[in-house]
């Protein structure tokens, strides 16, 4: 397995807020949250941290206002609704103020298409019916698509169930070391010595090589993702400077439900501490990434080379007619079976996230089972229909 140690299966979630979203521009985000009345700048030049706005104006489905942090003041107007224009003006002192306009994401985003969405609709009622049924698992699932050919709709059932991430937090780590070489900070080029100290157990390749060793970063992701290593998962949270950074994006872009708390497969770690996701979050990522509001197209690109060459394929690979183009990550532990990934048949593209608690082997039927129902609804593979 490539999980971790003994921990409560589920865990406790995040107070909601009445509105949250963030704006995508080409440097990072800037996030809103109304119910708490903070906002957080996050881009390649810095980051404020969640700050305090107590005097933010919400009215008319718009979020605005003005705060300083660091020498910075930060004017901001941020529709609620995603896929709509905003804007931060950044001023720095003795400079000249710098706008920052891009588009608003939201969880879920909005259709693109309400009557194509509609079409979509009734997988929903499919899917709780395989939930219902997995007596032995708790599950939940977020389906979006992601081709338009079902207006961009996101679906799910149990969209919020946050049990343990095992190794699907391993996704927030890849995307968070890939904004740092979008932002020129870190080289995928460099060398990280890998040492016998930094080996640990479960899944993983670097395990197998000699040790120590100097493994560029590349590889390190690489393995990560396609091998789900969880050695070179655990150096590269090193290399990001621990989890604050990690769980710095998950905050910047608002996703309540998703902590790295512990490193992977660490027997040491604080058992009341433990990593989370969940169906509606990892759909946020997914979709973030795929729409290039997080990554640049290359990395976005690299990502998901990756996911295809991902090696462990017992659940939805498993699930779907051979040849289906998919790209995906697992996540493995005595009790939990999850996948999530994209279905990539072309003009047919379709995010999915399938998370399960309980014994592992019924959990990945079930996996198999959610993967097959989106599948026959959605034909060819995950996509058209």
């Amino acid at each position: 397995m490539d999980g971790s140690g003994p921990a409560p299966a589920w865990g406790p979630v995040r107070a909601p807020g009445s509105a949250a979203a963030w704006l995508a521009f080409p440097s990072g985000v800037f996030s809103v949250d109304t119910a708490g009345r903070t906002v957080r700048y996050r881009a390649c030049d810095g980051d404020t941290g969640r700050i305090a706005d107590p005097r933010m104006r919400v009215a008319g489905g718009t979020a605005s206002g003005l705060v300083t942090a660091a020498g910075r003041t930060y004017t901001y107007r941020v529709p609620l609704v995603g896929r709509t224009r905003g804007f931060v003006e950044v001023v720095r002192p003795r400079q000249q103020p710098h706008r920052l306009v891009g588009e608003v994401v939201t969880d879920p985003q909005p259709p693109t298409d309400p009557a194509a969405g509609r079409r979509l609709s009734p997988l929903t009622g499919q899917l709780a019916r395989v939930v219902a049924a997995a007596t032995d698992n708790r599950a939940g699932v977020t389906v979006r698509d992601l081709s338009g050919r079902y207006g961009n709709q996101q679906i799910a059932v149990n969209g919020t169930f946050r049990p343990k991430a095992a190794s699907v937090i391993k996704l927030w780590i890849l995307v968070e070391l890939l904004r740092r070489v979008d932002c020129g900070q870190l080289s995928l080029d460099r060398g990280v010595r890998v040492t016998r100290a930094d080996v640990v157990g479960g899944a993983g390749k670097l395990k197998s090589e000699p040790i120590p060793q100097v493994v560029t970063t590349h590889r390190l992701a690489e393995y990560m993702i396609e091998y789900s290593d969880n050695t070179a998962a655990n150096v590269l949270i090193d290399q990001l400077g621990g989890f604050a950074p990690v769980n710095a994006l998950i905050d910047s872009m608002n996703q309540r439900d998703t902590v790295l708390a512990h490193k992977l497969f660490d027997g040491g770690a604080d058992p009341g501490k433990e990593n989370y996701t969940s169906p509606d979050d990892i759909i946020s990522l997914l979709g973030a990434v795929w729409d290039a509001r997080i990554l640049i197209e290359s990395s976005r690109d690299l990502m998901i080379g990756f996911m295809r060459n991902q090696t462990r394929n017992s659940k939805i690979p498993a699930a779907l007619p051979p040849g289906t183009p998919l790209a995906h990550k697992t996540g493995d532990d005595t009790d939990a079976s999850h996948d999530v990934g994209y279905c990539l048949t072309p003009g047919a593209e379709t995010a999915v996230a399938f998370l399960t608690t309980g014994p592992f082997r019924s959990g990945s039927e079930t996996v198999r089972q959610l993967a097959r129902t989106v599948s026959d609804h959605v034909t060819p593979g995950c996509g058209s229909g």
